[in-house]
């Protein structure tokens, strides 16, 4: 324990590792968060409605402001809460429309159930939203239902899905429960698609950190020197590699921590329970907003732990801290560079790669087939990155060591 403490200390008194946790704290949180809630997201229009950042930085008041709105909708989705949210955006001005946050998209991804009621003269000049009769909208959830028979029967057709996997996402969708609980949407569509998505950005970061823990002993020359301690090289590089999971722990809660914190300030827990369908109206997934963030979370941490040990093996197969690096961005950047040209279940499978994939796969339908058996990609994107990483952490060690050895 003794030894841990030295060597996580060790690491923390860089320079470059303060730099890497503050800059990353300032983009992920300051920038993409207090700013985002405050300002550029959720604050009032500006003289510009195409520019962001002409908005006005009154985000707290208006978030408050649009949850009083959504409250008059009632508590459950329905046909009467479309018709209703639809003819008051008819009635605003159109220019307000533009970055107003009362949850016109879930209107809007509603009104792609009735096409048939565009009309064409009217259809290249503004949206149906805008002159659609709204005493039409009716039948929701069963509009809902068929146009998800027919997108699984299309995507079936497209060789993606096999009868197998209909029937599992039939299934899934089957224990959604309506109506939905329906309270302001707009802040969990941005945590959820936005915000906590984010999170991977940390791994660049991880990198700048994690890749010199091995490489930088020698870059030092210190390396020959820590095996003539008397706790022997297996113990050194346990607990190196021990000290570097403690780091990308303590990293992670200070981002996620920091999210999660201005995420409470903000927009506080309502709507938690409300369905992710609100955001992906085809979605299958029964999960509500509080558990699709835990997903979420977890995901992000897995993928962190998993980098790691990806990061600490790079770091000691070589003894050059720039070619360290490299390697370790290089398994976050290169799949993202060679994604379009390469067949689909290769493009599923770089999903596995810890801090690649995304965790937005569970508004999505994607199945990944192993001999033949479908499983739901989100399962799968959860525990395969960490199980890599975990599994480059024997192979770090002896590689440091037999390197030193020699």
């Amino acid at each position: 324990m003794e030894l841990f403490a030295l060597e996580h200390k060790r690491l923390w008194r860089t320079t470059r590792v303060w730099l890497c946790v503050l800059l990353c704290f300032v983009y992920c949180v300051i920038y993409t968060g207090v700013m985002a809630y405050q300002w550029t997201y959720f604050g009032s229009e500006g003289d510009d409605p195409t520019n962001l950042y002409s908005n006005e930085p009154n985000g707290y008041s208006m978030i408050r402001t649009y949850k009083a709105r959504a409250d008059t909708y009632g508590d459950y989705w329905t046909d009467e809460t479309l018709q209703k949210l639809v003819k008051d955006f008819q009635t605003i001005e159109p220019r307000s429309s533009l970055s107003s946050m009362y949850d016109w998209t879930v209107a809007l991804n509603a009104l792609d159930l009735y096409e048939e009621l565009e009309d064409p003269e009217n259809q290249q000049y503004q949206p149906l939203i805008r002159y659609v009769d709204t005493e039409k909208l009716t039948d929701f959830y069963e509009r809902r239902a068929k146009d998800l028979e027919v997108t699984l029967k299309m995507t079936k057709q497209n060789l993606l899905l096999t009868d197998e996997d209909v029937e599992t996402l039939q299934e899934m969708d089957s224990q959604v429960k309506t109506p939905w609980r329906y309270e302001w949407t707009r802040g969990w569509e941005k945590t959820l698609t936005g915000t906590l998505p984010m999170l991977s950005r940390m791994a660049p970061y991880l990198a700048i950190v994690l890749g010199f823990l091995f490489s930088g002993e020698w870059h030092n020359s210190t390396a020959p020197l820590l095996h003539t301690t008397r706790y022997g090289w297996k113990k050194l590089a346990r607990v190196k590699v021990l000290s570097g999971f403690a780091f990308a722990v303590e990293f992670y809660v200070l981002i996620a921590g920091g999210t999660v914190l201005l995420q409470l300030i903000y927009l506080g827990t309502d709507g938690w329970d409300t369905p992710i369908q609100l955001i992906k109206l085809l979605a299958v997934a029964p999960w509500n907003m509080l558990q699709a963030e835990l997903y979420e979370l977890a995901f992000a941490f897995l993928g962190v732990i998993g980098y790691a040990g990806i990061i600490m093996l790079m770091s000691a197969l070589v003894k050059n801290n720039v070619l360290s690096l490299v390697l370790s961005l290089a398994f976050i950047y290169v799949p993202g560079l060679l994604d379009r040209y390469l067949p689909m279940w290769t493009q599923d499978a770089m999903q596995f790669i810890p801090m690649v994939g995304t965790p937005t796969d569970i508004f999505r339908m994607n199945f990944f087939h192993i001999f033949g058996k479908g499983v739901w990609l989100p399962y799968m994107s959860i525990t395969i990155p960490v199980l890599l990483g975990l599994a480059c952490v024997p192979f770090a060690i002896r590689s440091w060591a037999r390197r030193e050895r020699v």
